[in-house]
């Protein structure tokens, strides 16, 4: 088994849906199933269908989310060294064509989300950033055209 890398906010973050599913959303698909059931002819009876198909959905979230936290290896990044990008820090970077700064957290890839600035170390960005120090100079072809970078903050 391959162990996943994940913050430990991202692992209580899967542990909260995996509750949530197991104790709110499956026994409520359940309940559905039984109402639906008992309306009669199976056949015809799309309510039937329709919570049969939520349950084997709720099912596989259920089991991949327990493959997940089974395979987790909790990063600590408080715990890693400062001195260049690693998993679960955040870096700043300059854009030396335009001066504008983004920044971003690099974490596992079961808890990027880009919206909030967070990139999978597995992603295209994240391989160019990790590993790099402060001042490195990164080329990101990005889907927008080719991108350059500064390394110029590490938190």
């Amino acid at each position: 088994m391959r162990q996943v890398p994940i913050t430990r906010q991202g692992f209580e973050s899967l542990k909260k849906e995996l509750h949530q599913l197991r104790k709110v959303e499956r026994p409520g698909n359940i309940r559905a199933i039984e109402e639906a059931r008992a309306h009669g002819d199976l056949s015809e009876n799309a309510e039937f269908s329709a919570a049969k198909e939520r349950q084997s959905f709720l099912d596989a979230r259920i089991n991949e989310l327990e493959y997940k936290l089974a395979n987790a290896e909790v990063i600590d990044p408080d715990t890693l060294p400062k001195d260049k990008a690693v998993f679960g820090c955040t870096v700043v970077l300059e854009n030396i064509d335009t001066g504008d700064e983004v920044s971003y957290q690099l974490v596992g890839p079961e808890e990027s989300n880009i919206k909030e600035g967070r990139i999978s170390v597995e992603s295209p960005l994240g391989k160019a950033i990790i590993g790099r120090k402060l001042g490195d100079e990164l080329v990101i072809d990005a889907p927008g055209g080719r991108r350059n970078y500064e390394l110029v903050d590490i938190v």
